[in-house]
């Protein structure tokens, strides 16, 4: 072995003996999917304590929007670390950059129906909130929620996730007042089966191959819905529908035609606030501001928008879009937080959203989404009893695959072998592709290349 080899292996001896000390202190509660140090990131790059060098197709779940340490973003959070670090948010009427982001929004990312704002630190709080406010805004007690939902993991917010019993099972009780629908899953329909899945092929979205509307549903997880309203929550007893426009943890799907405008017409029957939880699929994910608005032509039109992640580029920031009178009902102090709307992460926000409308961020979403799920469609036509669907808009790409149970997670394992993270998504076996939107088209290439060679490890080298 070289002097080279042979110091990187004492250096991941080393690494391997700082983390046994670490996770010492560290609940084995916290999944760890990589034995590996960060030291430092850079725009899709990773770099750890013992030499390696990551291409990140995580992103932290969705969150370094931006790319890590995108240098807009540095800057302004460096400068407003000097300047206020926090200005808490009931002490003070407001701080510069509060002021600065809620106008950002208003103005510019935001559709103009959801005017009013409120300002916390993560996906999960936020979506505790949207249901205080659903509540009071319509004195009725119950939610709707969808199979495969992921929302968090408060009691709340855990109590509205289905996506994996592992985010429930052992809390209870859990939050009463929660109903769950089916949410439109046509690879795995039965109807879908019987017409002999008309309609329905992996990757519908990508030019040439052919419109998202090649896809149809056969109805029944509205008609689910409105039997739901008949038979288990009256519509005087039903606050909110809340859903991912296109479902996270649940496996990466997307919504059939004309899904979303029907949920909206159903929730303005029945005055019922219809949420998105745009915690993943938002902040430019999709190549549009907000993921529903890939779909009907933006008909879902929401009540609440539930925004975190991506937002802030990495910094711990989240928050409600609602419309004008969401918030009349609720007295003050009923709402609020000790570091919600924090100075730094506000910063950290507005120069997020400058990066994505000043260097055509949400243009190359769209074109490296083209790229990466043609690839992964070339993929699949080599291994077409392997992976049986290829879905989801923009950078949110999710590939499911057919096979032995933890095949999707040999094949992350495999990637990140070749230095590439990955991760899966679901109980079924699936894995997502979540890289920085400001991913490159010879990074995208990259990956291709490693999850070709990962799937065929994965597969035993069939």
């Amino acid at each position: 072995m070289g002097g080279t080899g042979m110091m990187a292996n004492l250096a991941r001896g080393a690494v391997r003996a700082a983390l046994d000390a670490y996770y010492r202190h560290s609940p084995a509660a916290v999944a760890k999917l990589n034995d590996v140090v960060a030291k430092r990131g850079e725009g899709s790059w990773v770099w750890t304590s013992d030499g390696r060098k990551f291409l990140d197709f995580a992103s932290g779940i969705g969150v370094t929007s931006t790319g890590h340490c995108h240098p807009k973003v540095v800057s302004a959070v460096q400068a407003q670390a000097a300047t206020v670090v926090h200005a808490q948010q009931n002490v003070f009427g407001a701080h510069e950059r509060a002021m600065e982001l809620a106008e950002r929004l208003h103005k510019r990312v935001v559709p103009a129906g959801l005017p009013r704002f409120f300002f916390c630190n993560s996906g999960a709080e936020a979506v505790d909130n949207a249901v205080k406010v659903a509540r009071a805004h319509t004195g009725r007690p119950n939610v709707i929620v969808f199979e495969g939902g992921y929302h968090g993991r408060t009691i709340g917010s855990m109590s509205l996730t289905t996506s994996k019993t592992v985010y429930r099972a052992g809390f209870g009780p859990l939050m009463p007042g929660v109903f769950v629908a089916p949410y439109p899953n046509c690879l795995h329909c039965g109807v879908q089966k019987e017409w002999g899945r008309s309609g329905y092929h992996p990757a519908p979205y990508v030019p040439p191959f052919d419109s998202p509307d090649a896809r149809r549903c056969c109805g029944s997880p509205i008609d689910s819905i409105e039997w739901m309203l008949q038979m288990q929550t009256a519509p005087s007893e039903t606050a909110a529908i809340l859903l991912e426009p296109v479902l996270g943890e649940g496996g990466f799907l997307t919504p059939p035609p004309g899904f979303l405008r029907t949920l909206r017409q159903l929730c303005t029957k029945h005055g019922i606030m219809l949420i998105a939880d745009e915690v993943q699929s938002g902040a430019g994910r999709t190549g549009t501001w907000w993921g529903y608005q890939q779909f009907d032509g933006g008909d879902m039109d929401p009540d609440l928008i539930i925004f975190a992640k991506g937002i802030a580029s990495g910094y711990p920031f989240a928050g409600l879009a609602a419309r004008a009178d969401a918030f009349d009902k609720l007295g003050p102090g009923t709402m609020g937080g000790t570091y919600g709307g924090n100075a730094v992460s506000c910063a950290a926000a507005v120069a997020t959203i400058d990066v994505i409308e000043s260097e055509g961020v949400l243009q190359n979403v769209a074109a490296r989404g083209q790229q990466l799920m043609k690839g992964l469609v070339a993929l699949a036509e080599k291994h077409p009893n392997v992976i049986i669907d290829v879905r989801g808009r923009g950078l949110m790409v999710g590939v499911e695959l057919a096979g032995p149970k933890g095949i999707a997670s040999s094949l992350t394992r495999a990637a990140a072998k070749r230095d590439v993270l990955l991760m899966t998504a679901g109980s079924r076996e699936t894995v997502r592709f979540l890289p920085c939107l400001t991913v490159t088209e010879s990074e995208v290439d990259t990956c291709l290349g490693v999850v070709a060679e990962s799937l065929a490890e994965a597969l035993g080298g069939q």
